[in-house]
């Protein structure tokens, strides 16, 4: 198989779509994951759309398929996706439907986020402390600071009455 891909000239290792590398080794339902937004169902949505076999490698698919592709992710209630496969409903400033992609969700996340701590809701208040918005339980989870975790904190009079104990 890798003699294949060697002496075939329609082979491409690297396929831009929506400004993302994929791997031109993985099916096209498989490599889409990689952008960021596009979620497994969504990439199914996408390859149907679009009129592409979904477990073709992604290497094979055709200028054409791929510029296909990359339009119906962009814009996929133009090619009748349905509302509820798309990620952002309702927008709050605009009240669209829309689906976002690449940076877009990281710029509407974080402004998501300041709003709820300008306005002062509960959830502007956990999100700036650090803590679990959704009701979780913080007993036992949530002892992260920013992907390190900490565990449990001892107060400093607990050690020296266990050192007593031992002795």
């Amino acid at each position: 198989m890798a003699a294949e891909k060697e002496t075939n000239p329609d082979f491409k290792y690297l396929v831009r779509i929506v400004n993302t590398d994929l791997d031109g080794n993985k099916p096209v339902h498989h490599a889409l994951l990689k952008i960021k937004g596009v979620s497994f169902m969504f990439a199914n949505i996408a390859c149907a759309l679009a009129r592409v076999d979904k477990f073709k490698k992604t290497g094979y698919i055709s200028d054409i398929e791929a510029q296909r592709l990359d339009e119906v992710i962009r814009f996929p209630q133009k090619y009748g996706a349905p509302v509820w496969m798309l990620n952002r409903r309702k927008d709050y400033e605009t009240g669209e439907d829309k689906h976002l992609l690449l940076s877009d969700m990281d710029y509407v996340r974080s402004n998501d986020i300041r709003r709820l701590q300008m306005i002062k809701s509960y959830r502007g208040a956990r999100h700036a402390a650090g803590q679990p918005c959704r009701g979780q339980s913080t007993k036992s989870h949530f002892r992260r600071n920013k992907g390190k975790v900490l565990g449990v904190k001892r107060s400093s009079t607990q050690a020296p009455a266990k050192e007593k104990e031992k002795k």
